[in-house]
C-alpha cells in the first residue's frame, strides 16, 4: 500500500511540473519569435522571416510572396504604396514588414514595435504573441482601430 501511495504522489508531483498544453509557452522565450512563417493576407501569400536586430529587437522581412517575379527572376511586383517615395521601388518579397519589437517579459508578448502593411501603404503600432493554440498573432493598431492576423510558424 505504501509503495502505491508513493508512485501516486510521485506521478501527480510529475504531471503538476508539466505546463497544460504540453509545452512550455511559446511567449516565455524571447527570442521565440525568431524564424520563419507562413502568412496568408487578403488573397496574397508570403513568407516572412524575424531576426533579432544588434539592438535586442526584432525585425521581420517578406522573403517570398506568390507571384511577385516570373519565371525568368525578374521583379514583376514592388512596394509601390509605401508613403516613403524611396521605398516604392523595394520588391515585394524584401520589403521590411516589422521593426523595433521588443519583448516584453512582465506581458509575455512582444510589442513597442511598428508595423507597415504594404497592401494599404500604412504604419501601425504592432504587438505580437502566440495564443493558446500555438498560432503566431499579429495585432495592428493606429488611431483606435486595430485588426489582428495569424501567422503560422514554419521553422
Amino acid at each position: 500500500m505504501k509503495r502505491i501511495f508513493v508512485f501516486a504522489a510521485s506521478l501527480c508531483l510529475a504531471l503538476a511540473s508539466i505546463p497544460a498544453s504540453g509545452q512550455e509557452s511559446l511567449n516565455s522565450e524571447p527570442d521565440n519569435i525568431i524564424g520563419m512563417y507562413y502568412v496568408s493576407y487578403e488573397s496574397q501569400e508570403s513568407k516572412v522571416r524575424f531576426t533579432k536586430e544588434n539592438d535586442g529587437t526584432y525585425k521581420a522581412q517578406t522573403v517570398w510572396v506568390k507571384g511577385c517575379r516570373d519565371e525568368d527572376g525578374n521583379v514583376i511586383l514592388r512596394d509601390v504604396k509605401n508613403p516613403d517615395k524611396t521605398l516604392r521601388n523595394v520588391p515585394c518579397d524584401s520589403i521590411v514588414l516589422i521593426t523595433g519589437l521588443e519583448y516584453n517579459a512582465e506581458k509575455q508578448r512582444w510589442d513597442r514595435g511598428k508595423v507597415y502593411d504594404p497592401t494599404r501603404g500604412i504604419r501601425a503600432n504592432a504587438t505580437c504573441y502566440f495564443g493558446d493554440d500555438g498560432k503566431f498573432r499579429l495585432k495592428g493598431s493606429l488611431l483606435g482601430f486595430s485588426q489582428t492576423v495569424i501567422w503560422e510558424k514554419i521553422e
